[in-house]
């Protein structure tokens, strides 16, 4: 079946998110990351009458389940707090449920279920055979004291550990959940259903976790980006410019791999605005950064202050001029306008560290303007990377070297770039966000039809 133009394939996907928004009218983020599935996958999945017929994507569009738990513990002040809990499982034909837990107040069923879609993608493009899932809280970890923080992940885990397992769903970190309460929720799963390390991803390295795992995403960000430049112009990132925003772990080691290859990095950034560094961000700095973001509540002000830098309260680093940009912060930070910013003061590459950062109409000047566009399902899957990483050694009972999982880490981030390039690849440049919906979609796909209409 062909589809004769452009109009008819718009036609096709304004009728199918008009079905979807239906359903869910105020779910905006997850229809949002929908339609920019939607846009390249459907025309493509008309060309192969297994999936057309089967409604791939539109089954892709459920979750296999949504879990919503109420969560009750006790603050210091022994006074009795609430809040609710998430899980969705999105979808388990390539591998168990993967994706991570995200403790912030912004967290509802709809970001969970925008974030566990994308995590669908992602995880396809790895390679591994990894599930989809995504879960979390609204609860707010900044301010509290470490001893709250306990008790609310004991409590969460009273009830999410009924849902999850080594084999059938594996939850990591994400925004809010580090290893110290990926380490509160393990000791609570082993109380209750004793050792099983494959259980839970991002562990501390005594308690059956990888190296590499807290720089996976920003160095695997990094890696792609990497790929990108030498693809498409023949360059390195050595002697450029960058502008990183966010200051938590996917910014913290993006810059740091970033400094090793001798870029330099010329911002950071976090809710309350961001710094300016015109000579370029210090290892010695970059430290300081580490420590600084250790203490909840601790601002980047700080940071500028100590070493006498420029900071911009309540601004974005998408007007300083520079040749690359990072979005590490959170969905939607870039807008048309910071777009158009980012174009004008000369930016050639943009490659998201967080999920769905840049809005459609960002995207849309980007890809108009020729600038480099590297899609988060893409560019910062080198976390979840090495989360499947970790399972497998977990399942062998053994811990890889470094050296050896920065190898994996490199080969896998190569690998999703060539498939991007194979299924993005247009008159004299690559899309990447066609790319890297199509070829995670299609190995998906594949598995579903497969298994069969189930």
């Amino acid at each position: 079946m062909a589809l004769q133009t452009h109009a008819e394939e718009d036609r096709m996907v304004n009728q199918f998110m008009e079905r979807l928004q239906g359903k869910y009218p105020h779910q905006k983020e997850f229809l949002q990351a929908v339609h920019e599935v939607a846009r390249y996958v459907l025309p493509y999945e008309m060309f192969v009458p297994e999936y057309r017929d089967g409604q791939v994507l539109w089954r892709l569009t459920e979750p296999d389940r949504a879990i919503m738990f109420r969560v009750v513990w006790y603050d210091d002040k022994g006074q009795v707090q609430v809040n609710r809990g998430f899980r969705v499982q999105w979808t388990n034909a390539l591998g168990p449920y993967k994706g991570g837990l995200r403790f912030h107040p912004s967290v509802n069923v709809g970001i969970i279920k925008f974030l566990a879609f994308e995590q669908t993608f992602k995880n396809s493009l790895t390679g591994l055979p990894l599930g989809a899932a995504k879960g979390g809280s609204d609860f707010n970890p900044q301010g509290r004291s470490e001893d709250e923080i306990r008790r609310f992940c004991q409590a969460f885990m009273l009830e999410l550990h009924k849902h999850i397992g080594e084999g059938f769903d594996v939850p990591a970190g994400d925004i809010g959940v580090g290893s110290r309460e990926i380490g509160f929720m393990y000791g609570t799963l082993v109380k209750l259903r004793g050792y099983e390390p494959g259980a839970f991803t991002g562990k501390t390295l005594e308690l059956g976790g990888s190296h590499l795992r807290p720089e996976a995403t920003g160095y695997g960000l990094i890696y792609f980006a990497q790929e990108m430049l030498r693809h498409n112009l023949n360059e390195d990132l050595s002697g450029k410019t960058a502008l990183i925003s966010g200051s938590g772990n996917v910014a913290q080691f993006a810059a740091e791999k970033l400094i090793e290859l001798g870029v330099k990095v010329l911002t950071l950034s976090d809710s309350t605005g961001f710094v300016h560094i015109p000579d370029g961000l210090t290892m010695e700095q970059l430290e300081f950064v580490k420590k600084l973001k250790m203490r909840r509540g601790a601002s980047l002000r700080e940071f500028a202050e100590k070493f006498r830098l420029t900071f911009y309260e309540g601004k974005k680093p998408w007007s300083v001029p520079a040749d690359l940009a990072f979005p590490c912060a959170t969905q939607n930070e870039i807008t048309e306008d910071d777009a158009k910013e980012l174009v004008k003061n000369g930016c050639r590459l943009v490659a998201e560290g967080a999920n769905m950062p840049s809005t459609p109409g960002a995207i849309s000047i980007f890809l108009s303007n020729n600038v480099l566009f590297g899609p988060g399902k893409a560019a910062n899957a080198g976390g979840v990377a090495v989360s499947g990483l970790e399972m497998a050694q977990n399942a062998q009972r053994m811990q890889w070297s470094r050296e050896e999982v920065d190898r994996k880490l490199q080969e896998i981030m190569k690998n999703i770039h060539a498939q991007a390039v194979q299924f993005g690849e247009e008159k004299n440049s690559v899309n990447y966000i066609k790319g890297a919906n199509i070829a995670g979609y299609d190995r998906v796909a594949r598995a579903l039809v497969n298994l069969g209409v189930i």
